[in-house]
């Protein structure tokens, strides 16, 4: 996989998601699409200032991350350690959880070393 395209990198997200997807409906999880690739024209240089929202190395800008917010019987899930066992899901498959940065929303994939 070291020796993937940005474009292979990108079909291999986009495989990575389904299976995340089906774990999460098979395990109780509901999911709600949040951002996925932010367009600058569309977001901005810095999209508000936001820390990271639109930095010149955020794995959105390439298509390569995913924020899912997760709800359980009804509930938001808004704590990073309720969204654990997906996240670790999402890293057993070789992916990068950004619970591990307390954004317990967001997946991505690796991308000329930045995880």
């Amino acid at each position: 996989m070291s020796n993937e395209t940005l474009r292979e990198k990108q079909f291999r997200f986009t495989r990575l998601t389904v299976k995340l997807l089906s774990w999460a409906h098979d395990h109780g999880y509901e999911l709600v699409e949040g951002d996925g690739y932010r367009h600058p024209e569309t977001h901005g240089p810095t999209s508000c200032g936001l820390h990271g929202y639109m930095g010149r190395n955020s794995l959105h800008n390439v298509r390569l991350a995913h924020d899912w917010y997760l709800f359980r019987d009804g509930r938001y899930l808004s704590d990073p350690e309720e969204c654990r066992p997906l996240g670790e899901y999402w890293e057993s498959l070789g992916g990068t959880w950004g619970g591990r940065f307390q954004d317990g929303n967001h997946y991505s994939i690796e991308h000329n070393g930045i995880a």
